[in-house]
């Protein structure tokens, strides 16, 4: 194993013990593609896009407390590469790059945001639509920021009852605990109102899949629809540990399953409802502190197509160097609850482990943030057995989930050991 540190920093830019004002502020871009584009649900060519049920968003939560300041980014995609993020970053003012968290909610439904070369290394991706996304982006989290207010943070987790997900490999393996944040204004007239409810929730939105030339957030829509609905302000949802292979419970009795809008709507308003109900009896955090760490972490490509794909898509990866990538790794403290990110989508074992491991009253993994670098499997499992052909290909190699494991337990470690 070949792993290079490439850049390492803890910034808490307000001491532990210290508490001043929460502010927080949400913005929201839509960015469905008129005309419609091609459709990608995973490695592949896109396939065309005939129609269109729901819109594809950005939806931005901005923090702050003193100096700290961090962004939380969800986008209705399948992935959203550093390429992109960075790019966007870069047109953020007020923010340091590395707290500005940006993850995909991994629809099957969206338009291509890897540029996916085929084989002559030619691909489907609109670039100019994706230019865009990337100025939208910005747009919402500068919005956010100009608008923050006093705050009152509810942070709560419980088990989503019902059927939402299961584990298309082994039915029981995926976590069904459903975390939610919220905050509230805390002043004037409008004290108590929502300014956001962010969910975050392990589960694959393919219930539509790319197959039925339908462009769609998926569940995610129907789950922002039914939150804003009963609770108002912006909704945001996070992936969790999404791996291998944890999916939208859409199964019908008689065999088979439902690839319709209406089943979305079934799943995404029953998880809102969950998450709304695990949140009615959270209470308000007492000067809650809010800080942001980050670290680089780099992983070995050992996967001829992964490294096909970022070799030859026009979506250029300067991070890697032809045998390895890197990327960033994000933990956050918000009140008591503490968030990892996640550049991909890690098993269900490796997001059990994790928590575990998290420092949290309520811990919280953000999968596909940063970046979205396919499966992330512990070696024990990588090519071991033929259920796992596909998600092993669609890896970057067999140590992919050890590192992050080993960097991830390091950072965790190393803020305890500032707070002590």
């Amino acid at each position: 194993m070949r792993l290079f540190l490439l850049f390492f920093s803890i910034l808490p830019l307000l001491s532990f013990g210290q508490r001043s004002d929460l502010l927080a502020g949400a913005a929201i871009r839509v960015i469905t593609p008129a005309p419609l584009l091609p459709i990608s649900g995973g490695v592949g060519v896109p396939k065309d896009a005939k129609e269109k049920k729901g819109d594809l968003y950005i939806r931005t939560l901005v923090l702050q407390q003193g100096d700290t300041k961090l962004a939380i980014v969800n986008i209705d995609n399948l992935g959203w590469p550093a390429a992109l993020g960075d790019r966007s970053r870069a047109l953020i003012k007020g923010i340091p790059p590395e707290n500005i968290l940006i993850g995909a909610t991994h629809t099957h439904s969206g338009p291509d945001a890897y540029a996916f070369p085929n084989e002559k290394g030619e691909t489907r991706a609109d670039l100019k639509y994706l230019d865009w996304c990337v100025k939208e982006v910005a747009s919402a989290v500068n919005e956010a920021l100009d608008n923050v207010k006093a705050a009152d943070l509810v942070v709560a987790e419980g088990e989503a009852k019902g059927k939402i997900a299961f584990n298309y490999y082994a039915e029981q393996l995926y976590d069904p605990r459903c975390n939610v944040i919220q905050l509230r204004q805390q002043e004037g007239a409008e004290k108590g109102k929502t300014i956001a409810t962010l969910v975050n929730y392990a589960i694959h939105p393919e219930v539509i899949g790319s197959k039925r030339g339908i462009l769609s957030p998926d569940l995610c829509g129907p789950l922002y629809d039914r939150i804003e609905e009963k609770a108002g302000g912006i909704a945001l949802f996070m992936n969790g540990a999404v791996g291998g292979m944890v999916t939208a419970d859409n199964r019908l009795e008689g065999g088979g399953d439902a690839r319709t809008w209406e089943e979305c709507i079934r799943i995404g308003t029953l998880l809102a409802d969950e998450a709304l109900r695990i949140l009615s009896t959270a209470t308000v955090e007492q000067e809650p502190s809010i800080h942001c760490w980050s670290k680089r972490i780099t992983f070995p490509v050992d996967s001829e197509m992964m490294r096909f794909i970022i070799q030859h898509s026009p979506i250029k990866t300067e991070s890697f160097d032809g045998s390895h990538v890197s990327t960033q790794l994000n933990l956050l403290q918000i009140g008591p609850a503490q968030v990892l990110t996640i550049p991909g989508e890690a098993l269900p074992n490796i997001g059990y482990y994790l928590k575990r491991k998290m420092k949290g009253k309520q811990n919280l993994l953000f999968g596909l943030t940063n970046d979205a670098f396919g499966y992330i499997l512990a070696k024990v499992d990588f090519n071991s057995f033929k259920r796992y052909d596909y998600i092993s290909r669609t890896s970057l190699g067999e140590m992919t989930g050890e590192i992050l494991i080993e960097e991830a337990l390091k950072l965790i470690d190393e803020v305890q050991k500032s707070k002590n």
